[in-house]
């Protein structure tokens, strides 16, 4: 077996669809159909489970993966390695996050302190996040709910309260404290499953035997408060929004929920047995070392009168 088929396999793995995994992958359809098929032909068992065009990664299939993502995460370390040691600069850091405006502060003022650093920044929810640490495609993912993996380690950045935001003139505007079964019938905006926002809510309710009224489903947790304020429904938004001024740009009302433990926990999480380059690991101690609410870009307009 050849490099090549190890990475074609594990695309195929990761899509469990041979057309998607082959337009990743930019080659002809029949080319990785026989790719795979000749690989099977090496090992002596088949990996995949067919049924018509349908495919599905079997027992053998799941073993021989953790053994080709471990091998193919250790030559992209070296290949990281080796370009760090030869570049004049500190090397990359690849971080992920489910919304970028969580940690777009932190990362401005990472680059104005490292400004040789090469830094990449994706957008993913849970799931995707957990795929891309193993995979190596990320150093380090800033998440607002547990990532789940025995080689993974984390620190926590920041423990906050998700109040309860409502666009101005809301019945519930004004008020100090909300229950959950007091907004049974309120269109939440909110985010698709896997993101912190959405698993937080189904839980809140979840826990008063109640199903929440949805009136938008998105992607990007900090697109919330615009929808809010435009009128579409109420949702819940970290408490840092609120001490950011976002209000002042996005005008809504903010309420505390009265349910135990509506907060979440932002954590910087790695995987231990991932090659970290200079950049990441400056990234790492930048990050930790000081509160997470002081990596804020100096203000351009501090001391011009």
């Amino acid at each position: 077996m050849d490099l090549l088929q190890l990475r074609y396999f594990q695309t195929v793995a990761r899509y469990e669809h041979i057309s998607r995994a082959a337009e990743e992958l930019r080659i002809a359809q029949p080319s990785l159909s026989r790719t795979i098929a000749r690989l099977e032909g090496e090992l002596g068992c088949p990996l995949f489970d067919r049924q018509g065009r349908r495919i599905r990664l079997n027992a053998y299939g799941a073993m021989f993966l953790r053994h080709v993502d471990r091998a193919l995460s250790e030559l992209e370390d070296g290949r990281r390695a080796l370009g760090d040691a030869r570049d004049t600069g500190l090397g990359r850091v690849g971080v992920a996050s489910e919304t970028l405006l969580t940690i777009t502060h932190l990362l401005g003022s990472f680059r104005a302190a490292y400004p040789r650093a090469d830094v990449r920044l994706h957008q993913s929810d849970a799931e995707e996040m957990e795929r891309r640490l193993r995979a190596g495609e990320v150093d380090f993912c800033v998440a607002s709910q547990p990532l789940a993996g025995p080689q993974f380690d984390a620190v926590e950045l920041l423990r906050e309260e998700v109040l309860l935001a409502v666009p101005l003139g809301h019945r519930l505007d004004g008020r100090e404290r909300v229950a959950i079964r007091e907004l049974v019938d309120e269109p939440f905006v909110t985010t698709r499953p896997g993101n912190w926002q959405r698993t937080l809510l189904d839980r809140l309710f979840a826990a008063e035997g109640l199903t929440p009224t949805l009136s938008c489903e998105g992607d990007e947790p900090g697109a919330t408060q615009d929808m809010i304020s435009a009128g579409l429904g109420i949702g819940l938004i970290p408490a840092m929004s609120r001490r950011l001024g976002t209000q002042s740009l996005v005008p809504v009302g903010w309420v505390r929920v009265d349910a135990p433990d509506c907060s979440r926990t932002l954590s910087l999480v790695w995987s231990r047995d991932t090659y970290l380059s200079e950049a990441a690991l400056r990234f790492r101690e930048f990050t930790t070392s000081r509160p997470f609410m002081t990596h804020r870009l100096p203000d351009p307009h501090h001391g011009r009168r």
